[in-house]
């Protein structure tokens, strides 16, 4: 069974609430912090390796430690819950059923960066679940652990929910920071990175919800115990948003030394794919990270099983391999159209886009326009080297990832499955009628010479 750290107590009826979550040991952790200095618990988080949960992988104590300060000028925490990245969920799992332990998380972490004033921006989508953070914010207040001089330590916090306006865009750090202001969603031009001046030209920290709520057990535990888990530069717990093609899709808790075949057909996890159906590709870490076929997700070209870490499924670059991203883990069996999909993620991205910046404003719309005429059987075959040319010029010229987040699947799609969308071409008829199928993307893959 693998460890819990952020799920263990989910299972618990009445979680949500002050009173369950206190007899359960919370808020112990913010006790414990409370007692120590900001530049101690940074050091604990440091030593965690604990990395953002939020898709970038970048390790939180040390873009902690880039916050600047000022002397007298406010500094704000800012957790990130526009958790808009198609086939995530984790984040809004955390919320609604522990919403104390991002509130716990956030005191922690709002003490460390000397934030009294601190925000949960929150994707507009997810209209039921501010009610239920304020609720429980309320609650940390009337006990003492928000407000004013918090357990007589002299340290003032509050926290405050900022509904989005239900925009993808406002998922990157610094079009949050815009429309927190009250301004349109659109990225800011990097530099000043947030650290030195975000929010209202304030130094900011910007985290996702579960970074902020991995704070809680780090603490708890200690970062070198914390670090003990998973393996590697993949240390702690990571949640897991599964969907797709699986016979139980959920958020699982995973300590990131098992197996991708593992999580895929155990019990304990998605407990394989209905019908007794093969599988065909899946999308690890949310719509934006490439997709990979069976045989390149199950092994790496060497050979040796894939894991469920951010190193082992980033083994051998965008060639071969893939991202962790936010634990968007989307499965795709033998039936699935890949055509379809990526033309789906197309059509997401060009809606999406904020227009600011003309590769992705006419490009997205140019890829998507593209890959819908090659799925109603009104493709060329020069088109998918159109399709490639477009993605390359997307990728890296735009303010903010979302560029990249629109290309990547494009790229993945035509480098893994070419053949299916030369298929899509070659047979537009029976193309409206059936999908190609599982071809070749199961095979296992010829072991590589070592030349060495």
């Amino acid at each position: 069974m693998s460890k819990k750290l952020l799920l263990k107590d989910a299972h618990i009826e009445g979680i949500r609430y002050f009173e369950t979550y206190r007899k359960q040991g919370g808020y112990t952790a913010a006790e414990k912090a409370l007692k120590m200095t900001p530049e101690e618990i940074l050091e604990e988080v440091k030593v965690s390796g604990l990395r953002g949960r939020g898709g970038a992988g970048f390790p939180t104590g040390m873009k902690w430690s880039f916050l600047a300060k000022p002397e007298g000028v406010p500094r704000h925490l800012v957790v990130n819950a526009d958790e808009s990245e198609p086939g995530t969920f984790k984040d809004r799992y955390l919320m609604e059923f522990l919403p104390h332990l991002l509130i716990e998380g956030m005191l922690i972490s709002s003490y460390t960066l000397g934030s009294n004033v601190s925000y949960i921006y929150i994707r507009g989508e997810y209209s039921w679940i501010p009610d239920i953070l304020e609720e429980a914010i309320e609650e940390a207040k009337a006990a003492g652990f928000l407000g004013k001089n918090i357990l007589g330590t002299g340290f003032d916090c509050e926290i405050y929910v900022q509904r989005g306006g239900g925009a993808y865009i406002c998922g990157e750090e610094t079009a949050l920071l815009e429309s927190l202001e009250g301004k349109r969603g659109n990225p800011r031009l990097k530099p000043p990175f947030p650290a030195v001046k975000g929010l209202w030209e304030r130094p900011t920290v910007v985290n996702n919800v579960e970074s902020i709520a991995a704070i809680v057990p780090i603490i708890d535990i200690t970062g070198a115990e914390y670090a003990k888990i998973g393996v590697g530069r993949s240390t702690g717990t990571k949640l897991i948003s599964a969907c797709g093609n699986i016979n139980k899709p959920g958020v699982y808790e995973i300590d990131m030394t098992i197996t991708v075949e593992e999580f895929i057909y155990s019990d304990e996890y998605c407990g394989g794919i209905p019908n007794g159906k093969k599988l065909k590709a899946c999308i690890p870490g949310g719509s934006s990270v490439p997709i990979v076929p069976a045989n390149l997700l199950l092994r790496t070209v060497n050979g040796e099983p894939r894991y469920m870490n951010y190193e082992s499924l980033a083994d051998g670059g965008f060639a071969t391999g893939t991202m962790m991203g936010s634990g968007g883990f989307i499965v795709l069996d033998e039936d699935q159209c890949v055509v379809e999909h990526t033309m789906t993620l197309a059509r997401f991205y060009n809606h999406e886009s904020c227009g600011q910046c003309t590769p992705c404003r006419e490009g997205t719309g140019w890829m998507y326009k593209i890959l819908k005429k090659i799925e109603k059987g009104e493709g060329k075959m020069e088109d998918i080297d159109l399709l490639w040319d477009i993605q390359r010029k997307i990728e890296g010229n735009t303010i903010c990832p979302l560029g990249d987040a629109a290309a990547w699947p494009v790229a993945a799609a035509i480098r893994h499955f070419r053949d299916e969308f030369e298929w899509h071409i070659k047979n537009p008829e029976l193309s409206q009628t059936q999908n190609y199928g599982l071809a070749h993307y199961a095979d296992p893959i010829p072991a590589v010479e070592n030349n060495a």
